[in-house]
């Protein structure tokens, strides 16, 4: 057996040509991908990792009353804290008030409990006139919320520089003085509605979507080319609109001397002084979001559809079957990938829909972006917004997963 080695043209091994060739292929298509890559580091994993930094750190705090921590160590919670505790406060607080630093320790304490705010802020005002001992006695004439054990109690269960409390308070529960997790007070529990509100708002608009999107895409299947053209343009029209200018030409649909009510009245269907609510409720979000999200639908439906021979359908009538049972058991099974794509991707969208609540749907058609845009940009309680849009994101990306096996297992069975 010959073991001559063989060489390319230039003199170079073979071998060792092709290794050098395959390496430039490489490194052509990592500087192609690269640019790509760099960019969804810096737009999608940075800000995550922030995000998720954000909800759990808790370090802030506990930089700026570190005494007051150590000794609330000793405190059962059950009733005001000891002389101990008001003087290590004190000795915390006093020097943030004279160097003026105690203005983020407002903010964040106040979205543990309502009032902190303006007691830290008339303490500040009043501490540079504290006599030496007594604290206590002179902590409760400066505000109410000295005397309050529940502000203790707030102020200890920040104590834990990482804490998962913001995530507790998204679904309405709290820790009591004793680190156990209970449920909020009853006027607060309003994250549970808001959860289970976004859930059945994407899951109905998802169906509304289907209902609709199943027989045009169709159509779009079926009807000659020159008339599919025509209906594909009418599909993708919203696409060419800005979200803006369509939420608002709905705002004035549905309003309530708009042209919808004006022929819900003309046809008898309700009095004139007895207009329907279309607006400002979860009406108005379903109507606009079904509208808006409908090529979501369409599309996917329509990909699968257009690859389905009409010889099928044929063939199952040919063997007895009436059309509704060929329909059901040949064309419907073979356009399932389709719904279960459109489907997927019209949830994942409307779940995390924004713009079209906040505008038509009100107080009562909020969903659960609102309330993270709400601590963003009005109560600016930051981490607080970053754990909802953590959990948020943990539920799409567990509907995805669930979504991925279902048609794994799906995919088995017709193997």
């Amino acid at each position: 057996m010959s073991t001559e080695q063989i060489l390319s043209s230039d003199g170079i091994p073979l071998e060792v040509s092709l290794k050098k060739a395959e390496r430039k292929n490489k490194l052509k298509a990592l500087f192609l991908v690269g640019p790509l890559f760099l960019f969804l580091i810096i737009t999608y994993v940075f800000p995550i990792g922030d995000m998720l930094f954000r909800s759990v750190d808790d370090r802030m705090i506990t930089s700026k009353l570190p005494n007051t921590f150590a000794a609330l160590e000793k405190w059962d919670g059950k009733e005001l804290p000891d002389e101990t505790v008001y003087e290590a406060f004190y000795n915390d607080f006093y020097p943030l008030a004279i160097s003026k630093e105690s203005g983020k320790l407002y903010q964040r304490l106040n979205y543990e409990k309502s009032g902190f705010s303006s007691g830290l802020k008339k303490t500040n005002r009043k501490i540079k006139k504290f006599e030496k001992g007594n604290y206590k006695e002179q902590f409760m004439e400066t505000h109410k919320i000295w005397r309050n054990v529940d502000y203790w109690v707030a102020l200890k269960n920040t104590a834990p520089k990482w804490s998962y409390v913001k995530y507790l308070k998204g679904v309405d529960l709290k820790l009591d003085p004793e680190r156990n997790i209970i449920q909020q007070d009853e006027d607060r529990r309003i994250h549970k509605i808001l959860w289970l509100r976004t859930l059945k708002v994407a899951f109905w608009v998802t169906i509304f979507c289907f209902i609709l999107a199943y027989p045009i895409s169709y159509l779009l299947a079926t009807l000659p080319m020159k008339y599919s053209n025509l209906l594909m343009i009418c599909v993708l029209l919203p696409f060419w609109t800005s979200l803006l200018v369509r939420t608002s030409s709905w705002m004035v649909l549905l309003q309530q001397q708009g042209p919808i009510n004006d022929l819900i009245v003309w046809l008898g269907l309700a009095a004139n002084d007895a207009r329907p609510e279309l607006m400002y409720n979860v009406i108005g979000t379903f109507v606009a979001m079904t509208q808006i999200l409908l090529p979501f639908m369409v599309l996917p439906l329509y990909s699968v559809m257009k690859t389905i021979s009409p010889s099928l359908m044929r063939a199952g009538k040919s063997l007895g079957g009436t059309p509704f049972v060929a329909f059901r058991k040949i064309y419907f099974p073979l356009t399932v990938p389709g719904i279960g794509a459109g489907s997927l991707l019209v949830f994942i969208l409307a779940i995390g829909y924004y713009i079209t609540p906040a505008l038509v749907g009100g107080a009562s058609g909020s969903l659960i972006s609102n309330t993270i845009a709400y601590h963003m940009k009005s109560s600016l309680d930051w981490s607080f917004a970053a754990a909802l849009g953590t959990m948020l994101l943990v539920g799409v990306l567990t509907i995805y997963w669930i979504y991925n096996k279902l048609v794994g297992i799906d995919n088995i069975k017709l193997g």
